[in-house]
């Protein structure tokens, strides 16, 4: 997978995208971003990842659910992956989101012509020594699954999930966050009262919005095996298959990731 596009409309997230990925453009304004403008700078997507604000969703907010102010942007992204029809779509927001939200998110997609399956996967499930509960929504083309039954990508992600092959943390080098044997190490010290951080606050606000990168990274190798399954029969891949645009360590809640497969 390559990145070849990024949408954010946090100036200080922008700042760390573009110096990881210095040569991938990033549109700031997902209510200005087209499949058309897109199309004008030379962009095609196969797949679009992002996660639309959850405070209106979250139960930390209000409640105000899907149709509020802020995670009333879910249907800029919505309108996005009707453009530009990829042939994936992953969808990232608070667990609250399937009480508040979730049939909505699937009818809307279901009109679009996409089926869609959906884990929550909290950042202890690779080993993080924290909670970070997380809804994740996966979703393809009506019909792509040849009649099979069933979620298309059960079998990969709860393989990547289980005890083994991999033990708990084993994602944890990969990442960067881990320590030589599988370990989480230990997460550093922002400094919530410290004097003297560059950017303290933008630094705790994106942490606040970011998803593990561990996490689409996984879901990104089974979107890989489930395109290779459907090409040929293979084993399951190991964790040393390359695979390049992991989603950004801080990016804001409006965030959307546009790929293209390779």
């Amino acid at each position: 997978m390559r990145t070849v596009a990024f949408c954010e409309q946090e100036p200080y997230c922008r700042a760390v995208l573009r110096r990881h990925w210095p040569n991938v453009p990033i549109y700031q304004d997902v209510r200005e971003l087209t499949a058309a403008r897109l199309s004008a700078d030379g962009i095609r997507v196969d797949a679009i990842c992002g996660g639309f604000p959850c405070q209106d969703i979250s139960q930390a907010g209000r409640g105000a659910g899907i149709a509020g102010r802020r995670s009333g942007l879910w249907s800029e992204y919505r309108r996005l992956i009707g453009e530009c029809g990829p042939a994936w779509a992953i969808i990232e927001n608070s667990p609250a989101l399937r009480s508040r939200g979730l049939d909505q998110v699937l009818r809307e997609l279901s009109a679009l012509g996409y089926d869609a399956e959906w884990h929550c996967i909290p950042a202890s499930a690779i080993g993080a020594p924290h909670q970070r509960d997380r809804i994740w929504i996966m979703a393809y083309p009506s019909g792509r699954t040849g009649g099979q039954e069933g979620p298309y990508l059960s079998w990969p992600c709860n393989w990547f999930l289980a005890p083994a092959p991999f033990k708990r943390g084993a994602w944890g080098p990969r990442g960067g966050g881990g320590a030589p044997g599988g370990c989480w190490g230990p997460e550093p010290d922002v400094g919530r009262v410290a004097n003297g951080v560059p950017a303290r606050v933008d630094r705790l606000r994106a942490l606040g919005n970011a998803a593990v990168p561990q996490i689409p990274e996984m879901i990104g190798r089974a979107i890989l095996y489930a395109e290779q399954q459907a090409k040929f029969s293979m084993q399951p891949p190991s964790a040393d298959v390359p695979i390049r645009g992991e989603g950004p360590a801080a990016s804001a809640s409006s965030s959307v990731v546009g790929g293209r497969a390779e």
